[in-house]
């Protein structure tokens, strides 16, 4: 899949293509539906798809501090994307200047000019431009003016998350804030990610007999509710059963809030400065603050076996 940062990426020689725009963060299931719809479309007419998002996301730009916490960086977000057999990503610079672009302006310059869009496809509440005046209605109307067809998907997503209402990233940022990774994974088919490098903590851990890899996360990141989660270590390629510890560390009184991963078993392993990707299974219990070391040992201890079980459990479904 071809990465493009920004307009002035796009080959002089691009023709034709099926064009898709949104944040798409997570790419999560509604996401999947009309991405999916944009490959197929492509495929069917015989040239490539484009997905267009902007970095960063847009609130930031128009109301500063508003940024939503992110269910996946741009960087996961493309290897998904490819997954679902996108030709080429196209990340826009959200700039104060860019968010100007009146809707007509936007056509212009990105999908006609640039990306010379055979077809456009959008969910229903699409909306783009200046104060988000543009919706599917004006982008159909500019349509017969400049040969390109628009697809609405109006499918929705639904599941037991959230209590049956339509899947979204807003409600994926809820259930992640919740701790209920289950309704997550729902969401977004797949268990929800966290990535960053590992860091050197306190090595509490590791004088307790159970090493962790302390993850300094991305700003803005999507971050489970404290307490204790079963799930996956990925390193270098390979992925590893984990017990995963969100929190501040009650036990020693500690005020940073950290993620931290145990892999189950593993001996000796040196993952200081890697890029490293924990994926949250199911949770196992709240934090706690334990009157004596042995109780917290015990805790521990039962905090791996329960993991082992969990993910295991998940591993033999698939």
């Amino acid at each position: 899949m071809q990465r493009w940062r920004g307009l002035e990426d796009i080959p002089q020689d691009w023709g034709r293509s099926v064009v898709t725009i949104g944040s798409y963060d997570g790419v999560h299931r509604g996401h999947q539906l009309i991405i999916g719809r944009a490959v197929a479309t492509a495929g069917e007419l015989g040239v490539p798809s484009v997905v267009v998002t902007f970095a960063p996301h847009p609130s930031e730009v128009v109301r500063p501090g508003s940024h939503p916490p992110i269910l996946a960086p741009y960087d996961r977000r493309a290897e998904l994307m490819a997954g679902l057999g996108v030709d080429a990503l196209l990340i826009l610079p959200f700039t104060a200047e860019f968010s100007q672009l009146s809707p007509a302006d936007f056509i212009v310059k990105v999908l006609v000019d640039k990306l010379h869009a055979r077809a456009v496809i959008e969910g229903p509440n699409f909306r783009f431009g200046h104060r988000a005046a543009g919706n599917v209605d004006f982008l159909r109307e500019l349509g017969s003016t400049y040969d390109y067809e628009v697809d609405v998907v109006d499918l929705v997503e639904r599941g037991e998350a959230g209590g049956g209402v339509p899947f979204s990233s807003t409600l994926a940022r809820r259930l992640v804030a919740e701790g209920d990774m289950d309704g997550a994974a729902e969401i977004l088919g797949r268990p929800h990610r966290v990535e960053g490098v590992v860091v050197r903590g306190a090595q509490r851990g590791r004088e307790l007999g159970y090493p962790t890899a302390n993850v300094e996360t991305q700003p803005h990141t999507a971050i489970p509710a404290d307490g204790v989660y079963a799930g996956w270590l990925t390193a270098d390629g390979e992925r590893m059963p984990a017990a995963i510890s969100v929190g501040t560390n009650v036990q020693f009184d500690a005020t940073e809030r950290t993620v931290e991963a145990y892999a189950i078993d593993r001996v000796g392993l040196d993952l200081y400065g890697m890029h490293v990707a924990v994926d949250f299974l199911a949770y196992v219990r709240g934090m706690a603050k334990f009157e004596s070391l042995d109780g917290l040992l015990e805790a521990i201890a039962d905090d791996v076996k329960r993991a082992r079980v969990l993910t295991d459990a998940y591993d033999a479904k698939r």
